[in-house]
């Protein structure tokens, strides 16, 4: 009850309505995804959509018609109610929005522009005309939507609720966790393709687990860096004051000199690195500063506008 409280609360929020917009449109993408570059191949990569277009082909060979889309909503409606519980409840809510619209959005782009314009050939089955060509579009455009969604807590419904639970539970990447989820799905298009066509869906799967890591760190990744100097305090006035991030201070001393100095540390965005080295440049303190790449960052983390609302608090007294 608590989660479905506090995701009842984050209706409320400016925050959750402008992300809502880029649920909207990461969904888009999605729908695009799915319905030109899987749909018409039946090529089953590990995610709901893959496990969709297997059930409407079991369906189909048994005499029943059930679109994809339908099926997809089904399905993404029993998985949803896993997030409320086993996640948090603004996951779940923002995973409700994005599991009930990307099967009406499908169908969207079948009334607007249907893939089978792109069939131009007898027998073609391929949008691109190479079914590794479609492949690897649905791969990207796919990984990138999720990649956003999750950077903003959210999903784009089904498997990736199941690949947020194993994550969470499991601390594991959630690239990694997409691809045990994917490739058990995968597995099930044996039920309607023949053994090639499931080895590139499961290659597929595995691209995608990939991908998703690569641009899951690219939109969340920090900067952890080490200041060495025997000038600290105008370095750490200036991270704490200009750039509002936090930092740790350690005397050290040198190896080769045996002279005393200090080592600050701080977590900080790529373009306050910026600022901050070209702070030092320009007032000319000798300072020896390394960065490394950090993924993830648990605890106070000041976003832009926290950033911006903080400054102008203290420049008012």
């Amino acid at each position: 009850m608590e989660n479905i409280f506090n995701a009842l609360g984050a209706l409320k929020t400016f925050k959750f309505w402008k992300e809502f917009i880029i649920m909207t449109i990461g969904m888009l993408i999605t729908a695009i995804a799915v319905y030109y570059f899987l749909v018409p191949s039946k090529l089953i990569i590990g995610t709901t959509s893959g496990l969709a277009i297997v059930v409407s082909g079991v369906f189909e060979a048994i005499g029943i018609h059930i679109k994809v889309s339908v099926a997809l909503t089904v399905i993404n409606v029993i998985l949803l109610i896993m997030a409320f519980f086993l996640v948090d409840g603004e996951f779940g809510v923002k995973t409700v929005y994005a599991s009930l619209v990307l099967g009406p959005f499908m169908d969207l782009f079948d009334w607007i522009y249907p893939y089978t314009r792109f069939l131009t050939e007898p027998g073609q089955i391929s949008v691109m005309g190479n079914i590794w060509f479609d492949l690897l579009c649905f791969v990207f455009i796919l990984s990138a939507a999720q990649a956003i969604l999750f950077s903003i807590n959210g999903s784009t419904g089904g498997l990736d609720i199941l690949a947020k639970i194993v994550s969470k539970y499991c601390h594991m990447e959630i690239g990694t966790a997409v691809s045990i989820a994917g490739a058990v799905v995968s597995c099930t298009a044996f039920a309607i393709n023949p053994f090639q066509m499931v080895v590139i869906g499961l290659i597929g799967t595995w691209l995608n687990g990939i991908v998703i890591d690569y641009f899951s760190a690219s939109l969340s990744r920090r900067k952890s860096v080490s200041i060495t100097t025997d000038n600290a305090e105008p370095i750490r006035k200036y991270i704490i004051e200009d750039l509002v991030r936090g930092c740790s201070i350690y005397e050290t001393r040198g190896g080769y000199s045996g002279d005393s100095r200090t080592e600050i540390r701080s977590i900080m965005g790529q373009s306050e690195l910026a600022s901050l080295l070209e702070y030092i440049k320009e007032n000319k303190i000798n300072a020896f500063v390394t960065a490394q790449n950090v993924n993830e960052v648990t605890g106070i983390w000041f976003s832009s506008s926290t950033q911006k609302r903080i400054k102008r608090a203290r420049h008012d007294s």
